[in-house]
C-alpha cells in the first residue's frame, strides 16, 4: 500500500519511519511518500529513512515530494504532522500571551486557537486533494490541535481520524513500571485531546491503578509534573496538560522565567538534521528522544493497521466524534476516548459517567473548541475574540481584547481575512 506523509521534512519522520520497519507484520507499506514544502528537508529526511528501512530489511520504496497533489495521488492514506510556519510561529504562540498573564502554548489557550487559525484552512485543502485522489483513502491527523482539526475534516466529510501518543506513553510507562508486556494493559482513558484522565489502568482487565498510586505515586506525579497530594485525591492520572490547568500561574512563572520550549526543540532540530546527513546514520538516533512524539511510530502503525484491514480490528486510544458517548456534549464533537478500530472506521466504545470536576472543564473547552473552529473556517476578528473569552484560561474581556489584537498581530502572513 501507499501511505503518504504530509510534513515528511520534520524530524519525527525517523520515528515512523522506524517504526513501519519495525512493525511490517502490522503494516504492509509498499510507498512512503514524504512531503514537505522544504526540499532540503527532504533531502536529508528521506535519506535517513531510506537508510532505516534498508537497515531494518523492509522493502519499501520512500519517495520525496514538495508536492501535495503528487504526494496523495492513489494513497490509501494520509498522515497529517504539518506545522504551518514552522517552530518560528510556534515560538511566538509560546511568547506573546505571556505578556498578557496566561500561559504560552501551542495548543491550549490563545496559542492554541493561533495555531487551530493556521492550520484547519491548510488541513482542509489538502484533505479535498485527497478526496479528489481516492475518496476512500483515510486520513489520520496528527497535527495540533488534533481534536479541532479532526472534528473539521470529519464535519466536511471526510474519512479521518485524529491521534494523540499521549496514551500510548502513559500505557507503556504503566506496563514497564508494573514489568509487563504492554498489550495486556488497557486505560480508561476520557476527555478531549490534551484534556484527558487515566481513571483505570486495567491489567488483563483488573484495575491497578490503586496500586500503582499507592507504590509510584510520586514518580507518576514528577513526570507529569503535578503535586503527589493532588493525584491523590483526585484517584486518577491527568495528562501533562492538565498542568496548564491546574497549575496555570505556577506554568505562567516558569515560562516568563526560561527559554521557549520551541526554541529548546528548534536546537534539537539543528543537531537531528546534522545527524540525519551522516551516511552512517543508519537507526533512529537516540537524540530523536529529546523532540518529543515518544510512541508515536508504535501508535500510528498500530491504527494504520486496523483501519486499512491489515491486521486485526483492535482498541485504540483515538480521536473521534462523541456520537452520544459523553451525553454532556454535541454528538459531533471529537473526544478521546478508547475505540473499536477497524476498517469500518473508528467506534467510541462506552463509557461510564464522567465525574462532575472533569466533566465540567470537558464541557468548558469543547465549547472553546466550537467557538474555535468557528473562527478558522469563517474568520473575523470577534469570533476569535469569542473564542478567547470562552477559554477557561482567559475568560476576562480585558485579557482577550488584548490577546485578540497580539493574535492577529502575529498572525497576519497566515490569515488572508486579517490582513
Amino acid at each position: 500500500m501507499k501511505l503518504a506523509v504530509i510534513g515528511g521534512g520534520s524530524t519525527y519522520t525517523p520515528e515512523l519511519v522506524d517504526g513501519i520497519g519495525r512493525m511490517a507484520d502490522r503494516l504492509d507499506v509498499g510507498e512512503l511518500v514524504l512531503m514537505d514544502p522544504s526540499a532540503e528537508r527532504l533531502e536529508l529526511v528521506g535519506g535517513v529513512s531510506r537508510r532505516i528501512l534498508a537497515h531494518l530489511g523492509h522493502p519499501a520504496r520512500v519517495t520525496t515530494t514538495t508536492d501535495v497533489a503528487a504526494a496523495v495521488d492513489g494513497a490509501d492514506a494520509v498522515l497529517l504532522q504539518l506545522r504551518v510556519g514552522g517552530q518560528a510561529t510556534r515560538d511566538a504562540d509560546e511568547t506573546w500571551p505571556l505578556e498578557c498573564g496566561c500561559v504560552g502554548q501551542e495548543t491550549t489557550g490563545a496559542g492554541g486557537l493561533a495555531k487551530a487559525l493556521r492550520t484547519v484552512p491548510v488541513v482542509l485543502d489538502i484533505a479535498e486533494q485527497v478526496r479528489r485522489s481516492n475518496p476512500d483513502a483515510w486520513i489520520v491527523d496528527f497535527t495540533n490541535p488534533v481534536g479541532i482539526v479532526t472534528r473539521a475534516l470529519l464535519q466536511e466529510g471526510h474519512r479521518a481520524v485524529g491521534l494523540c501518543n499521549v496514551a500510548i506513553g502513559f500505557q507503556r510507562r504503566f506496563a514497564a513500571t508494573l514489568g509487563v508486556d504492554p498489550e495486556r494493559i488497557e486505560l480508561d482513558h476520557v476527555g478531549l485531546n490534551h484534556l484527558t484522565w487515566e481513571r483505570e489502568v486495567l491489567l488483563d482487565g483488573v484495575d491497578v491503578l490503586p496500586r500503582l498510586l499507592g507504590e509510584h505515586l510520586a514518580e507518576i506525579a514528577t513526570e507529569i509534573e503535578l503535586p503527589a497530594e493532588v493525584l491523590d485525591r483526585l484517584r486518577s492520572v491527568p495528562s501533562y496538560y492538565l498542568r496548564y490547568f491546574y497549575a496555570h500561574d505556577e506554568v505562567v512563572r516558569e515560562l516568563r522565567a526560561g527559554p521557549s520550549r520551541a526554541s529548546a526543540v528548534a536546537a534539537i532540530e539543528r543537531r537531528l538534521l546534522d545527524l540525519y546527513a551522516d551516511p552512517g546514520v543508519v537507526t533512529k538516533p537516540v537524540e530523536l528522544e529529546q523532540r518529543g512524539g515518544a510512541y508515536y511510530s508504535e501508535a500510528a502503525v498500530e491504527l494504520l493497521g486496523s483501519i486499512l484491514g491489515t491486521d486485526a480490528a483492535a482498541t485504540r486510544v483515538v480521536n473521534v466524534a462523541n456520537a452520544g458517548t459523553l451525553p454532556f456534549l454535541p454528538d459531533d464533537h471529537v473526544i478521546e476516548v478508547r475505540a473499536r478500530v477497524s476498517a469500518a472506521g473508528a467506534e467510541p466504545l462506552p463509557v461510564r459517567e464522567v465525574e462532575p470536576l472533569y466533566a465540567g472543564l470537558i464541557g468548558h473547552v469543547a465549547a472553546y473548541e466550537r467557538l474555535a473552529l468557528d473562527a478558522a473556517l469563517h474568520g473575523g476578528r470577534d469570533r476569535v475574540f469569542t473564542a478567547l473569552l470562552a477559554h477557561p484560561l482567559i475568560g476576562q474581556i480585558d485579557r482577550a481584547e488584548r490577546l485578540t489584537d497580539l493574535l492577529l498581530a502575529h498572525n497576519r502572513e497566515f490569515l488572508a481575512w486579517a490582513r
